[in-house]
């Protein structure tokens, strides 16, 4: 198996390439891994966890209403700058996606940065969702792979501390498995990548993105911390 990271998905606009080190094109025999921890990948697990019934990922809001239009029964569901967007069914809470909410109603998904990394791995052959709460039942997912890329979500085509290191973490374990990582944004991610719990709470925890969810209220607050518990979860998703 061989592993490569892409530290940031470029924003809309930004020249391919220019956000890391993978490819810009994930090859279709690739497996794609997409990695938003605070907070896509890690509500999206949590959904289909309970049963929601598919992900469609948006661009735009506009793009959102108008699949939600096409698509009976879905839900609206995302965020801008992490706050709810006017008109959306849910938000980008773990906690809004419980079982008697989403189950058996597909997802239109429209984030400010997670539902773009979705689409840019649209081309590859498997587009597996990651975060710290199922890391280890990822690995177990892609046993047999013989390329994997990782994909940051990161911040509007930045890098994004949380998305790097949970890519870091992921290629330690599939190290271990054998697997040989290639290229400079997989050895930085890897160079980040927190030990253990503790390390991971305190990095998810005090990193920009987590502060600054913290700093907007105690239901903030409980998003992170979830977001923060290693191996929490052992299901992991394909969209």
């Amino acid at each position: 198996m061989r592993v490569s990271v892409l530290l940031a998905v470029p924003a809309p606009g930004v020249a391919p390439g220019a956000a890391g080190e993978a490819p810009a094109r994930v090859p279709a025999a690739a497996a794609a891994v997409v990695v938003d921890v605070l907070r896509a990948t890690t509500t999206l697990t949590v959904a289909l966890s309970n049963g929601a019934a598919g992900v469609m990922p948006a661009a735009t809001p506009e793009e959102a209403f108008a699949l939600r239009d096409r698509t009976p029964g879905a839900l609206l569901c995302g965020e801008r700058e992490g706050l709810p967007i006017p008109g959306f069914d849910l938000g980008n809470s773990p906690y809004e996606y419980g079982e008697s909410v989403v189950r058996g109603r597909p997802l239109v998904f429209a984030s400010t940065n997670g539902s773009i990394a979705l689409r840019a791995a649209a081309g590859a052959g498997r587009r597996v969702l990651a975060a710290f709460v199922n890391l280890e039942a990822v690995v177990e997912r892609l046993a047999g792979e013989r390329e994997v890329v990782i994909l940051c979500s990161g911040k509007l085509g930045r890098f994004a501390l949380e998305d790097a290191a949970c890519a870091g973490r992921l290629c330690a374990r599939l190290r271990e498995r054998g697997a040989e990582t290639a290229g400079p944004g997989a050895r930085m991610a890897e160079s980040l990548a927190p030990r253990d719990r503790a390390g991971t709470r305190a990095l998810v925890q005090g990193c920009s993105h987590g502060r600054y969810l913290r700093s907007l209220g105690p239901s903030f607050a409980r998003d992170v911390e979830l977001c923060a518990s290693l191996d929490a979860m052992d299901r992991v998703f394909e969209v």
